[in-house]
């Protein structure tokens, strides 16, 4: 008797991590994920309803009667609410106060919008808001405006946040993802992977043989250190969803530019390192809530890495690459062996719910 026929198409909708948004009809985790996935939902389902153009940055830099604004918004669903070195009170504060500050902006005010689910506890909703408000005095910015609202039981996840920003940008800074030009210096503040890792310990009660403690804080005040040094810093950007090789992905095609880094260049400390090897991560697209990652021009990078490593926040900033005039739009890594490989823009997500 013959064997029945079997379709061997993959089933896509079962798929954790499916095509892109051009194949796949709903969405998905992947699309929130900052990588090729969220790339396609912004540039052919919200860019063309907008009619936006115009490079996607981490703020827009606005002249308001001849004074230059920056404005951005952010919304955050970690969970858990809690983990080390953090809560989504903190994350609200130091994400948007970051994506102001690559730009090289001052943050200067807040907003903050709640979303509550029925029936979460009050005390667990004031220890966010206690979180958030101490979060903000450190950042020295002000909390003017806000919203609450109430979604039905079961159809949220405790608490969701919105926060947006403004901040002022110095006379003579421009600081976006077009200018990195051939011959940058590409440096990072420091150990990339941390605040990934300590999420998805406490969610999945992972353990690692060490605490691994969220990196989350406000990147402003290093952002100014390296700005008062006097270099034409190029480009600057933390490294969120997607981690470090996202980021460097979006500078390289924004830029028409190669990108090389180092490998072993790289500072990955040991415990996300390993964790990363158990789980078959890879540390360069775990994401990071206290790190940037800038391009200068190289006869100006000596100084700007003197500067991130006099302030707490860069103590252990590296070089880790250079941009390159070959493969444009691509971002390529040296190995511990000589050889090369290509890291591309992830797909869809490794970790959600991360920030």
């Amino acid at each position: 008797m013959a064997e029945p026929a079997v379709d061997a198409r993959p089933d896509l909708a079962a798929w954790s991590c499916p095509l892109p948004l051009v194949d796949s009809p709903n969405i998905v985790m992947g699309h929130g994920g900052g990588g090729a996935m969220s790339a396609e939902l912004v540039e052919h389902l919200f860019l063309p309803a907008f009619g936006a153009t115009g490079d996607l940055t981490d703020s827009a830099v606005l002249d308001v009667a001849g004074v230059r604004v920056a404005f951005s918004t952010d919304s955050f669903v970690v969970r858990p609410l809690f983990f080390p070195g953090g809560s989504i009170g903190d994350l609200a504060v130091n994400g948007t106060v970051n994506d102001l500050a690559m730009s090289g902006a001052r943050p200067l005010f807040l907003s903050t919008a709640f979303i509550l689910e029925e029936g979460t506890a009050l005390a667990e909703l004031g220890q966010v808001a206690q979180a958030l408000g101490k979060a903000a005095e450190l950042a020295g910015v002000r909390l003017v405006t806000g919203d609450t609202k109430v979604v039905d039981a079961g159809h949220g996840d405790g608490v969701y946040i919105n926060t947006a920003g403004i901040g002022l940008v110095p006379e003579g800074v421009d600081i976006r993802p077009g200018r990195a030009r051939v011959g940058d210096a590409i440096l990072v503040s420091g150990d990339i992977g941390v605040h990934g890792v300590a999420v998805l310990s406490c969610r999945e009660g992972l353990e690692f043989g060490t605490t691994v403690t969220s990196d989350t804080a406000a990147l402003h005040g290093l952002v100014a250190a390296m700005l008062e040094t006097g270099a034409d810093v190029h480009v600057l950007r933390d490294p969120t969803r997607g981690g470090l090789a996202a980021s460097l992905n979006e500078i390289a095609r924004t830029a028409g530019v190669g990108v090389e880094i180092v490998e072993r260049q790289v500072p990955v400390p040991a415990e996300v390192a390993d964790a990363c090897s158990i789980l078959g991560l890879d540390p360069f697209y775990v994401a990071n809530e206290g790190k940037l990652v800038a391009f200068v021009p190289p006869q100006d990078a000596e100084q700007v890495l003197a500067a991130m490593r006099a302030h707490p926040l860069g103590a252990g900033a590296a070089v880790i690459g250079s941009v390159v005039e070959p493969h444009p739009g691509m971002v390529v890594a040296r190995t511990g062996l000589g050889g090369t490989r290509v890291v591309d823009l992830p797909v869809g997500e490794q970790l959600p719910r991360i920030c």
